[in-house]
């Protein structure tokens, strides 16, 4: 505990107090699609302005669900009800404490500055909260990278899936980087996160604090492919099938985004006239959507992609929505058959701090790895280097690295960016897509050979 009373004493004298930083909350604008209004909050401690607060974190306790709330404008006294402005409930709150380390202190009132804590209210990491119900106002979200790696997860006991159930509804909550959701496709649960031990240690504390231990498949790399050229579409789907048809043209071009935006995906409506009626743009919108979800050249979800929709046809009868649908997304398989794509890899940020007589184990593994080494520092007896790796070849690193280092070693591991893959890596996805199509063709074969018998 040496230390921290002068750096508490730091903190107030050098640090800005609450008046003199800008926050801003964010105000939804009528119309579909159209940007939030940023609003900025008054600092003063007074019940003058509308009570805005953020619920920044949730803990478990005896008591049950724990939310520390930071209040950024006005105030709110003990018995008054706020209105979460994303889910729209009310909660009453019948107890308002300030956390001192373990203690809790009761207050009456907390004001603009304030952090405090309350109970019984059911809600998630990065909600807003407002007393006044038409207030829809909503504190600016931290930004949540989309996950890096997935892993199918599920309960060693069927009895434990009832704990299972509760267990992962609370750490999503609590952790909007950890996703979990049910993969149709395989029929089984997947969990999504930032890194190897980031899900190793929520299956760790299943087992710990609900009794659930649970059973983690094989490390799945998100991968994510892109166009390297513009290319051209014009599709035109007709079917007539007796009585109403299906009718619909769409024209335009698909063109890559720059490599800071590889993470997005973005649609264009750049039509003129009544050529492609408004009302049917939002099916050609949604049929581009979700064929970058499904992907096509690796069977990863695309990025980095741009569909401008230029022009088209539509007939007075047969053309509706769900045609302009399957004319987008004939459209895209036309795009992937004729443009050139490549796979994209998440790229780490490691740092790896060991004894220096293992300077050369540790750059041998780094190599070995592909990584690019961005950084070196040294003191005493101790360096570090940084060094950007693929995540794809960091998996088993943690055991290599204390066995190299007689246990000595240890890393830290963050995601930096996506980046083309190596031509292996990309040999190895597509290879890995192409086999589970024939897999799955011939589970259909064979399970339209039962229904005839």
């Amino acid at each position: 505990n040496k230390g921290v009373q002068p750096l508490l004493d730091g903190v107030v004298d050098y640090l800005p107090n609450p008046t003199e930083v800008n926050n801003y909350a964010l105000k939804q604008s009528e119309g579909e699609g159209s940007e939030p209004v940023k609003i900025l909050m008054n600092p003063e401690r007074s019940d003058n302005k509308p009570f805005v607060a953020l619920a920044f974190k949730l803990e478990q306790g005896k008591f049950g669900q724990l939310t520390y709330l930071r209040v950024y404008q006005g105030a709110v006294k003990k018995g008054d009800t706020v209105w979460n402005t994303r889910t729209g409930k009310k909660t009453r709150l019948s107890r308002l404490v300030q956390m001192h380390s373990n203690k809790m202190e009761d207050v009456d009132q907390v004001y603009a500055g304030d952090i405090c804590a309350v109970f019984g209210v059911d809600c998630a990491s990065g909600d807003s909260f407002v007393v006044e119900k038409d207030l829809k106002l909503s504190m600016e979200s931290i930004f949540v990278p989309e996950p890096v790696i997935s892993m199918s997860i599920k309960p060693v006991d069927k009895k434990s899936e009832t704990n299972f159930g509760k267990a992962v509804g609370r750490f999503t909550k609590e952790d909007p980087t950890y996703r979990v959701w049910f993969d149709q496709e395989n029929k089984e649960t997947i969990a999504s996160g930032m890194g190897e031990l980031h899900l190793e240690i929520y299956a760790q504390r299943m087992e710990r604090e609900y009794s659930c231990k649970v059973e983690m498949g094989k490390p799945r790399v998100a991968f994510k492919e892109t166009l390297l050229e513009p290319v051209n579409f014009d599709f035109w789907h007709r079917k007539q099938s007796g009585g109403r048809g299906e009718y619909a043209r769409v024209i335009g071009v698909m063109e890559p985004l720059s490599p800071e935006e590889n993470t997005v995906v973005d649609f264009r409506d750049e039509t003129t006239g009544t050529n492609v009626p408004k009302p049917f743009v939002p099916g050609v919108k949604k049929g581009f959507i979700d064929c970058c979800e499904k992907g096509g050249f690796g069977g990863q979800r695309v990025s980095g992609v741009r569909m401008r929709l230029q022009d088209g046809a539509h007939h007075m009868v047969d053309s509706s929505e769900w045609a302009f649908y399957q004319a987008s997304q004939s459209a895209f398989a036309e795009c992937t058959e004729d443009g050139k794509w490549i796979i994209l890899e998440p790229i780490m940020t490691v740092e790896v701090n060991s004894p220096i007589e293992f300077t050369s184990s540790v750059f041998s593994m780094m190599n070995k790895r592909g990584g690019v080494v961005i950084g070196q520092d040294g003191r005493d007896d101790w360096f570090t280097v940084e060094a950007e790796v693929p995540l794809n070849n960091m998996f088993g690193f943690s055991a290599e690295l204390r066995g190299n280092t007689q246990g000595k070693g240890e890393y830290t591991m963050e995601y930096a960016r996506y980046s083309p893959a190596s031509a292996e890596t990309q040999d190895q996805v597509i290879k890995e897509y192409h086999t589970k199509l024939e897999q799955a063709s011939a589970a259909a074969v064979q399970k339209g050979k039962k229904k005839k018998n």
